[in-house]
């Protein structure tokens, strides 16, 4: 590589796009193997990008919705799970569970929208809902029911997915272009995965749910 070549690349990895106000605390970091700046998330987080960076995050039994603005390429990823309890109703019978799962969905499509994107050109793209917690077998399918009644509802088409499964996923999204690539975790070497998502859920049943968002 040329010395004007290097230093090109030199000031790319340390130039990060200002991230939008509100995700500052997401861990961005230089992807080495992509060539970009990539922004990764963790259960109950999202992150909204204009361009030039990709989203990463690994997924059990959580499902994360992949968001874009397709003429634009404004774009975001969310990571979340519904609390795991009998109490909990359908999920649009204006439950806890449904604030959860709609309050990840609502703000993921909010700052799209805020930040240029149009509904009318809005891509929808899910993944996760694997069954990887043997002490709750059902989340989730529950997690992929609610998504997909979601998104019925609210008008919004799917044009990818990859759901269910016995094995966790690592889900990377280009918004730029749309593209998403899925690696299957067909065998872990440890149980970060399960752990962080069983904290995850246990916070969930201790934490009162977010208030209401109201769809641009």
């Amino acid at each position: 590589m040329s010395a004007s070549l290097y230093k090109a690349s030199t000031d790319a990895q340390d130039s990060p796009p200002r991230a939008l106000p509100g995700y500052e605390h997401i861990n961005r970091y230089w992807d080495r193997t992509n060539d970009c700046h990539a922004a990764k998330i963790l259960p109950g987080e999202y992150y909204v990008t204009l361009r030039g960076e990709m989203i990463t995050t690994v997924l059990g039994s959580c499902v994360s919705a992949c968001i874009r603005d397709r003429k634009l390429g404004i774009g975001g990823m969310n990571h979340f799970m519904l609390p795991h309890s009998d109490k909990y109703g359908s999920w649009n019978s204006g439950s806890s569970a449904a604030r959860y799962g709609g309050y990840a969905m609502e703000m993921l499509i909010n700052d799209v929208l805020k930040n240029g994107g149009r509904r009318e050109n809005l891509e929808v793209k899910v993944f996760g809902g694997g069954q990887v917690l043997a002490q709750m077998t059902d989340i989730g399918a529950r997690n992929i029911t609610f998504v997909k009644d979601y998104l019925k509802l609210e008008n919004l088409h799917v044009t990818a997915d990859d759901l269910g499964g016995p094995y966790p996923r690592k889900i990377i999204y280009f918004p730029d272009s749309g593209r998403v690539r899925v690696k299957h975790l067909r065998s872990l070497h440890n149980d970060t995965i399960i752990r962080r998502e069983s904290s995850y859920i246990a916070s969930l049943t201790e934490l009162p749910p977010q208030g209401e968002v109201e769809l641009f």
